[in-house]
């Protein structure tokens, strides 16, 4: 059985740019958000080996430590001629100074040694993983993925992480390139073209009130 979301919702991230995103896409719906960050909560290791276990694993931490549902998002790019990499590990290759310009220039430099150079060797998916854990251990979890091909030099300086290497299918630009009403907004004024979108989509049908 289902259950909606009511009231306060604590959003277990410590990353302002999914803070900013998730707190769009939920404020149509008379929700209202807040972060772990300004909670003063921790953030807990991420040991899962999936993004749905990472996500289930910050949004019960959260839901616990405040007495209040938690929305988490365990999220990451999977190229396809890297062996899916760097997946679940998307972040940590970023390093602990979130330098994604870096995480960007390792990903191009592994793509040249493989010769993947033709835009069908360079395929790659963005994954999101969204979990609400309750304080009494219910979850509600959905998960959803953004196709399309990686570019380079990086485009655009708007979204955050690897947006700006990411162009998703059926477009001509990258995420980067994208106002975020463009990459997450849902319809009718945006497309819901992100991996996140999509998978909120997928949590707002069973849980949340629609406005």
């Amino acid at each position: 059985m289902h259950r909606r979301i009511t009231g306060r919702l604590v959003i277990a991230t410590h990353n302002p740019g999914k803070l900013a995103e998730m707190r769009e896409l939920l404020a149509p719906h008379g929700v209202e958000a807040i972060s772990a960050g300004e909670l003063g909560l921790g953030e807990p290791e991420e040991t899962g080996d999936t993004f749905a276990a990472n996500a289930r694993i910050k949004a019960a931490a959260a839901a616990k430590a405040a007495q209040l549902p938690a929305f988490a998002d365990d999220s990451g790019l999977v190229v396809d001629a890297l062996d899916d990499a760097p997946g679940i590990f998307s972040a940590r290759w970023a390093g602990p100074n979130k330098d994604f310009n870096a995480a960007m220039t390792r990903i191009e430099r592994l793509l040249q040694e493989r010769g993947a150079t033709t835009p069908a060797q360079r395929r790659a998916h963005f994954v999101s993983a969204l979990c609400v854990a309750w304080p009494d251990d219910h979850l509600e979890e959905v998960e959803a993925r953004a196709d399309g091909t990686l570019v380079w030099p990086p485009r655009g300086t708007a979204g955050f992480g690897y947006d700006p290497m990411f162009m998703p299918d059926g477009h001509t630009r990258t995420f980067g390139e994208m106002t975020s009403l463009e990459k997450h907004g849902l319809p009718p004024l945006g497309l819901g073209l992100s991996h996140r979108a999509r998978a909120f989509v997928k949590l707002a049908e069973i849980c949340l009130d629609q406005r």
